[in-house]
């Protein structure tokens, strides 16, 4: 398992696509791990964010974060802006403590008839695997079950995720051993399915999740989905 401290580490020598410490990271995740530690869902004005990408990796610079991911809906313009940011001021201030950038997405996908949304991390954003999911829009067809978006995210090298599983049409029981059947690697565990300011993990949601995730095996993400101008909250 991953510790902070050898995180901190590595972080300079990390690439965004390492899946090996990504998975530790998350083997060790707590309801209160995020958000002054991780945070695995964050989005910016390439999406339907308001911040830009280089005021988030401030923020999340100024906030001592050792690790997130910026998820924009079919998008890795955000990220990419981002980890330039990040690339620039290792340079610039070499001894300074930064966090480590994982690529993401969110990705609008179809599972048992209704619309989800998948989160992928530490994929090859220029595999061709991902080509029809990065062009800004929500895949239609085929392309959008989830079993299609789960296969595309594996084969350029990434982790899936179910994102916010109580927050569909069909309850969380339903959708989640369907999500494991077409691949899925972890759950949204940890989130705040009310708005509330600190932001905090639902007790009910999350302890259900909890028992699914623990069910499959899964991994266990956390993030507060912010899509406004503080990445603490879930605006």
């Amino acid at each position: 398992m991953a510790t902070s401290t050898a995180l901190a580490f590595a972080s300079s020598t990390l690439t965004p696509q390492d899946t090996h410490t990504l998975t530790q990271v998350w083997s060790n995740l707590k309801a209160d791990s995020c958000p002054h530690s991780y945070n695995f869902h964050l989005h910016t004005h390439c999406s339907d964010g308001q911040l830009h990408p280089e005021d988030l990796i401030q923020q999340a610079v100024n906030l001592g974060l050792k690790g997130l991911a910026i998820t924009d809906h079919h998008s890795v313009r955000g990220y990419q802006a981002a980890q330039r940011w990040l690339e620039e001021a290792k340079i610039e201030q070499p001894h300074q403590q930064l966090p480590h950038l994982w690529t993401g997405v969110e990705i609008t996908s179809t599972l048992l008839n209704i619309e989800v949304h998948i989160l992928g991390y530490a994929f090859d954003p220029n595999h061709s695997a991902l080509r029809n999911y990065l062009k800004g829009n929500a895949p239609k067809g085929n392309k959008a079950k989830a079993v299609n978006v789960i296969s595309a995210i594996h084969q350029a090298g990434g982790l899936v995720v179910l994102a916010h599983p109580e927050r569909y049409r069909l309850p969380a029981q339903k959708l989640v051993p369907a999500a494991v059947q077409a691949g899925i690697d972890g759950v949204e565990t940890y989130y705040a399915y009310r708005r509330t300011n600190p932001w905090k993990p639902t007790p009910a949601q999350t302890k259900q999740v909890e028992n699914l995730s623990e069910q499959f095996d899964l991994f266990r993400t956390c993030g507060t989905d912010s899509h406004g101008l503080n990445i603490l909250l879930r605006l």
